[in-house]
């Protein structure tokens, strides 16, 4: 059997000759992810696809997109075909991306679900919890997408008029991470990682949405700033804020590249929710 070549080191108590890249990432003290996240989100962009295949994608999935959002707007009707997209993104990730990813995707549906919880239940919001929670591969189907898109604008909506600042005490709880099912077990022709995925699954969202849904869909996540902005009042923990992007969520944008800021907007989410958790465990 052959041992994996350990990096060497310069000298003795020195640094490393060759660092490896992806240790380092994973070992980032400014990075908040629990190791075990930290693990996924690096595994899943080591995959060969993800460096030959979403660099190729990448532009060429913007250009189309932008293409099918301009014909659809010089179509006098605007249809739609919603179902018809969540059948079709639940058989791309059934045939063709890695469960990792998958996984990845399912669990930011959770994740962001559980964001917009804790700041319902530490305002004088007047909505109820988010319900949006899937546990597995079917849950993103059914309007999971659009829900997930329409609960940050209901959110933000219900704030309007209240004063956002520290409660007398906070309520942490709805933070868990249950048990995820990405179908493992199932045959897939490829296993594609997840930016190069969502460089796929942007074209059918610009197809299947009118323009007004999608451009809806897309500006959600320039509401992250806000986000980060409301549990740094909450908590009274300026962190937050180290993960803002500068976005202005008063201006629409028609010109975004549509899963870098997915993809950026996940991992965003990633941090503040891993940051609420290590609140919670303090107090």
């Amino acid at each position: 059997m052959f041992k994996e070549a350990q990096p060497k080191r310069a000298q003795a108590g020195g640094p490393l000759a060759d660092p490896p890249l992806w240790d380092a990432m994973c070992a980032d003290p400014a990075m908040p992810l629990e190791p075990g996240v930290a693990r996924m989100v690096t595994d899943d962009q080591q995959r060969w696809t993800r460096t030959w295949i979403y660099p190729v994608l990448r532009p060429v999935s913007r250009v189309l997109a932008l293409v099918i959002v301009a014909l659809k707007r010089l179509t006098p009707v605007r249809w739609t075909a919603h179902r018809l997209m969540d059948r079709l993104c639940l058989w791309f990730l059934r045939r063709f991306v890695s469960p990792l990813a998958v996984e990845l995707l399912i669990r930011h549906f959770v994740i962001e679900t559980n964001l917009l919880n804790f700041i319902v239940r530490n305002t004088d919001s007047g909505i109820e919890p988010v319900a949006l929670r899937p546990l597995n591969l079917a849950g993103l189907g059914d309007r999971a997408v659009i829900e997930h898109d329409i609960n940050v604008y209901e959110v933000l909506i219900a704030l309007d008029g209240n004063r956002i600042g520290p409660p007398r005490t906070l309520d942490f709880s709805g933070l868990d991470m249950p048990a995820l099912d990405p179908e493992r077990y199932r045959f897939r022709l490829m296993r594609l990682d997840i930016q190069t995925a969502l460089c796929l699954m942007n074209l059918p969202f610009a197809a299947c949405l009118t323009p007004d849904e999608y451009r809806r869909a897309v500006h959600s996540m320039r509401f992250d700033d806000s986000i980060l902005a409301i549990l740094a009042d909450l908590t009274g923990d300026p962190t937050f804020l180290r993960w803002q992007n500068g976005d202005l969520s008063i201006r629409a944008d028609s010109n975004t590249d549509v899963p870098h800021a997915v993809y950026r907007h996940a991992v965003v989410c990633e941090y503040a929710h891993a940051h609420l958790v290590r609140l919670a465990a303090k107090q």
